[in-house]
């Protein structure tokens, strides 16, 4: 759970109370968000205070130097005194009771030391229902020595996890919430919360089992008439039991509850109590032990051969008795023959055997010792029986059910005694859950910790021995009693009465089952807090004081499904599951700090080392699957789901872990292993270069751009998305923070997964320079440029845009790297939209890698584009053999693997039309405008307007009107429609050159234009008219890109070819390749 801070300026005298004040307010305003994300609470709470520092900070001028610093940094002097002042107020329910008792003025600062902080909650969590109810049990099935086994390896477990909870627990100051924020900060959200989740649910099955255990004293062996459920028939007994627990179980559960929800502190108070009935207990278990090396007490077990009988049915152990010379027989003769005359007929066992009676516990000097070393395992309904004491054999076995033997309820095998036992280790972190109210949290929690898990692993290590050398072993393995008059096993041991550890452990379970009902809600209520889970976020409310109302529902209405399962051998090895990955996170944390070697890790607790961790977590997940596998398995798939749905759906949060700095060096690693060189072909792919233009509110102005990355990446390899910001970087700091958020919030609702990086650069080109060269890092570096088409690059006032795209055409071409230009693309499709129908058209002209090929079957993966058909067109020249050019195309795609439909489109050679050469015309003269840039702003309109006006009236002459009046607007750009082509296409191409030149004739001004030109004119035209007869009506054309002409004076007319090329096609991907494979035929 998060910690409050309280700071008091010292300095502030006059206005103190007012500032004070001002800060409790704030409290309660971040109380009342709940948003709880652990940012602020982790960031010093003294450092943002310049309402108090500013008066004083400036009052010697010793430090003008470091005036501007002091603006948002403290003095050195003002931060310790600080630090040394603060008020670190503790949560739960001291916190909550003192707010409901009164506004305190002042708040005492923690004072508890390691031993009432620390040693004595952890004594108190450790000892519990286990001991006084299934230790005995596990003893006598699993022998001493197995038992022992078992002990050693949960304690070692617990031992070790507190090594490494040590270490993390006194690296730093941890606030209330324990486990939970130690986990959480150091293995960041999903570990954190996953984890943190199954800790409350083992705290809430704790909760459960602690109930059970109370029911089970109480109907068993304080008032076994209580029952509600009675047994009717034989072999009901367990089923009775059962509907007992649940009843009882529901009715105490929620009387807990409501003493919870009411009075808290009187659970608080009362937890020393419950302390002093589990020591006592304990200490009458030693007594009656040393008490039976000399006086043992008479606790007589009656045997039928070696079986062991249940004396709630009789009293006197015996077949018949002799009174005044006569023979009776006895209530035990009655339950095993027909009639009570001695001549009945009586089961065959029974007449065949001997009734003897023994000692149930002999005492510590009568050598039980070395009967019980071994182990006894059963299976479920067997008879408890001696080992070595004779017993004859029944011709044929009758039915055991009615017969007043002692069975075993379950089928024992070692693995699941462990999962029995292990809850009874758990509660090593009672000492860290109370950090907050600690003086010395960093020497307490190591000290009392360590110091709890030696002493009770002493108890368990040495009642085990103690139980072995003093009681019978089918005492041990009777669970219930029933041998002993239906007495607590471990009572008959005890002195000086067995009601001593009868009551003890009833207000032991009793206190147990209140205080995880206290702490399993407000542990809930911190990661709830924490923001991390959102569907769990209301159980961050609770009362105005705080109380976790919600939270408490919910651990009640879990609570409840341990009560339902009603056995304590079935909730135990569940509760086990979640507290053995709880623990197994710690010392996983532990372990990744320390091999990390982050600055921040410098615990004061310094016996601890990675290799220990490493054991602790590898005994934590072998004891999950000794324990069960099954259980282990769901425990790992509840939390695995609670990870990804927290990765998916969570907050994010930047708290400094561990998995984050893990992140960071494998990133480190795997950047050193990846050659600093262009891959293989079989591993290409693109890893695009995003260009983003940004208006004036560092908007962008082309979102689309990024739906079609996402639809060309999706989700794979490396994506940067850079933009340039002109102007100076001190002046457009702000700009650059604005632009980054605005920029990752597009990316992020385009499912864009890559990286932002903004640049300010004095110039616009120069920026998109710095990105081509150094974005990415090592061997992760872009191999593509992806960019929109400039729109306005015609317009005068931008007449700069063309020429950067120019060059960074060229710089891209120089740096080896493909280039994706997307026209008309606010025509392209959201990451919402689908094509049910349609085609992506590839036009190959030239072969520049395969670039052509491999994006479509890339865009083809995108459910947008999945639906569309591949189609590739490759143009014939006059000397090429069309049919023998499809053949070998369709084979070379065969190889490649990609399902398309070939077309081979023939261009033949025709005469220059008159379009083009007005096309160049136009094309020419608009050059020579923009190269007049001496000229002042109206003097340039002036002459772009002259210059319009001598087209328009050109256009009009009459002897080119039939010719091009159609296909030449008013306006600057022309449209090649189909029909122009048409007609193009079918003119009579044996037309002679007289004719051919009357058109020059007839336009003086055309010969005068650069030959060129014109030619590349003619075939921006003509491939023009082609893709449009074959792909007008396409989802998308690609095309081959055509490089910038190497002399630098025709950079604009490059603009215009391009132009002529794409016109009137929708969505067009200009494509350029680096000039190496990028897609090949083998394997």
């Amino acid at each position: 759970m998060p910690t409050s801070f309280t700071v008091v300026p010292v300095e502030a005298q006059g206005g103190e109370r007012d500032g004070q004040q001002r800060e409790e307010e704030d409290e309660g305003d971040e109380k009342d968000r709940g948003t709880g994300d652990g940012t602020a609470r982790e960031s010093s709470p003294f450092i943002n205070r310049a309402e108090f520092d500013r008066g004083n900070v400036y009052e010697g001028k010793n430090m003008a130097l470091f005036e501007e610093e002091m603006d948002s940094n403290p003095m050195v002097s003002s931060l310790l005194n600080k630090l040394a002042n603060y008020t670190n107020l503790t949560q739960g329910v001291v916190e909550h009771e003192a707010d409901e008792d009164s506004k305190r003025k002042e708040v005492k600062g923690p004072q508890m030391g390691t031993f009432i902080g620390v040693y004595l909650p952890c004594l108190q969590n450790i000892l519990g229902v286990i001991l006084f109810l299934r230790l005995t049990w596990i003893v006598g099935t699993a022998g001493v020595l197995q038992s022992f086994i078992i002990v050693f390896m949960c304690c070692a477990c617990t031992m070790l996890t507190a090594i490494s909870m040590s270490a993390i627990a006194t690296n730093g100051v941890v606030p209330a919430g324990g486990s939970y924020y130690m986990i959480s900060r150091s293995l960041g959200p999903e570990f954190g919360g996953a984890v943190g989740l199954c800790f409350y649910l083992g705290t809430t099955f704790a909760g459960a089992m602690y109930i059970l255990g109370t029911i089970e004293i109480l109907l068993t062996y304080i008032s076994p008439s209580a029952a509600i459920f009675k047994v009717e028939d034989v072999g009901e007994e367990t089923e009775a039991m059962l509907n007992n627990m649940r009843v009882y179980g529901t009715c105490i559960i929620i009387l807990m509850a409501v003493v919870v929800f009411v009075g808290v502190k009187y659970v608080n108070k009362l937890a020393l109590v419950f302390l002093a009935c589990v020591i006592l207990s304990i200490i009458a278990i030693y007594a009656g032990a040393i008490k039976t090396a000399f006086d043992p007490p008479d606790f007589p077990i009656c045997l039928l051969g070696n079986r062991t009988l249940s004396k709630r049915s009789f009293d006197v152990c015996a077949k018949f008795t002799e009174s005044n010379n006569k023979t009776k027989t006895t209530p035990l003769w009655r339950l095993f023959c027909d009639s009570s005359l001695l001549n009945a007929t009586c089961d065959d066992y029974f007449s065949l055997n001997n009734v003897t009676e023994i000692q149930g516990i002999p005492g510590i000097m009568s050598g039980v010792l070395t009967d019980n070393l071994w182990s006894a395992y059963s299976e479920k309904g067997s008879i408890v029986e001696k080992k070595d004491q004779p017993s004859v054999a029944g011709s044929e076995e009758s039915k055991m059910g009615g017969l007043p033997y002692v069975f075993t309820d379950i089928m024992t095998y070692f693995t699941m005694l462990v999962g029995i036992y292990f809850p009874s280790v758990t509660g090593i972190m009672a000492g860290s859950n109370r950090s907050g109210d600690l003086k010395d949290a960093q020497k307490s929690i190591p000290t009392g910790t360590i110091l709890a898990i030696s002493t009770t692993s002493f108890i368990y290590l040495s009642c085990i021995v103690l139980f072995g050398a003093c009681i019978e072993g089918v005492i041990l393995r009777d669970k219930f009693g029933e041998a002993v008059n239906g007495n607590l096993v471990v009572g008959t041991l005890a002195w000086p009465s067995p009601w001593v550890i009868v009551i003890g452990s009833f207000f032991s379970t009793c206190g147990a089952g209140l205080q995880s009902l206290t702490g399993a809600p407000r542990l809930l209520q911190a990661i709830a807090r924490d923001g991390i889970v959102p569907f769990i976020q209301i159980f961050g409310h609770g009362k105005a004081n705080g109380e976790p109302t919600w939270a408490l529902l919910l651990t009640a209405g879990i609570c409840e499904i341990g009560i339902l399962i009603a056995s304590l051998d079935s909730v135990a090895p569940i509760l086990s599951m979640f507290f053995l990955m709880c623990y197994m996170f710690v010392n996983l944390a532990c372990a990744v700090q320390t091999l990390l070697r982050t600055p921040n890790w410098r615990p004061r607790f310094k016996y601890y080392h990675w290799t220990l961790s490493f054991l602790g977590m590898s005994l934590c997940l072998a004891l999950m699957f000794i324990c069960s596998w099954y259980y282990a398995l769901i425990a790992m798939l509840i939390a695995g789901c609670i990870y990804k749905y927290i990765e998916y759906r969570g907050a994010e949060k930047e708290w400094g872990d561990g998995i984050r700095g893990l992140s960071l060096n494998a990133a480190r690693y795997a950047l050193l292993r990846v050659e600093d060189g262009p891959p293989h072909t079989k591993n290409w792919r693109p890893q695009l270069l995003v260009l983003l233009n940004l208006d004036n509110e560092q908007l962008v102005k082309h979102p689309r751009l990024l739906s079609f990355t996402s639809q060309l990446k999706a989700g794979k390899g490396l994506t940067i998305v850079g933009s340039v910001l002109q102007g100076i970087y001190l002046d457009k700091c702000t700009e650059t923070q604005k632009a980054e958020e605005n920029v990752k919030a597009l990316m992020g609702v385009e499912k864009t997964k890559g990286f932002c990086q903004i640049v300010v650069s004095p110039n616009f080109r120069d920026g998109i320079s710095y990105l081509i060269q150094s974005a990415g890092l090592g061997g992760m570096k872009h191999n593509t440029v992806l960019m929109a088409w400039p729109q306005s690059w015609k317009q005068t006032e931008n007449r700069f845009s063309w020429k950067n795209f120019v060059d960074t055409v060229r710089e891209t071409t120089a740096a080896q790297q493909a280039l994706l230009v997307a026209k008309n693309i606010d025509l392209f499709p959201t990451n919402q939209e689908r094509f049910t129908e349609g085609n992506i058209d590839v036009w190959w002209i030239v072969h520049d890698g395969g670039m052509l090929m491999l994006l479509p079957f890339l865009l083809r993966q995108h459910k947008v584009w999945r639906k569309c058909k591949m189609r590739i067109f490759t143009v014939a020249q006059m000397d090429d053999n069309s049919i023998q050019m499809k053949k070998d195309l369709q084979m070379f795609l065969y190889h490649l693997r990609l399902n398309a439909q070939v077309e081979v489109v023939e261009m033949f050679e025709n005469d220059i039309s008159a379009f083009t050469y007005e096309k160049t015309l136009m094309m020419e003269q608009r050059s020579q405008m923009l190269k007049q840039m001496q000229l002042s702003k109206n003097e340039r309109e002036r002459e772009a307007q002259l210059i319009h006006d001598r087209n328009t009236a050109s256009h009009s002459a009459p002897a080119v009107e039939a010719s091009v009046a159609a296909a030449v607007p008013e306006k600057v750009q022309m449209t090649w429609t189909k029909e122009k082509f048409v007609a193009e296409k079918h003119k009579n191409k044996d037309s002679n050159v007289s004719g051919f030149k009357d058109i020059f004739n007839m336009k003086p001004e055309w010969g005068n234009l650069n030959q060129s030109n014109v030619r590349r004119m003619h075939t921006a035209v003509k491939l023009n008219g082609v893709v449009l007869n074959k792909s007008q009506h396409a989802q998308l054309v690609l095309l081959n890109m055509p490089g910038p002409p190497k002399n630098r004076k025709g950079d604009e007319n490059y603009m215009e070819f391009l132009e002529v090329l794409t016109e009137g096609l929708d969505r067009v991907l200009l494509v350029r390749g680096s000039g190496r494979e990028v897609i090949t035929i083998y394997s």
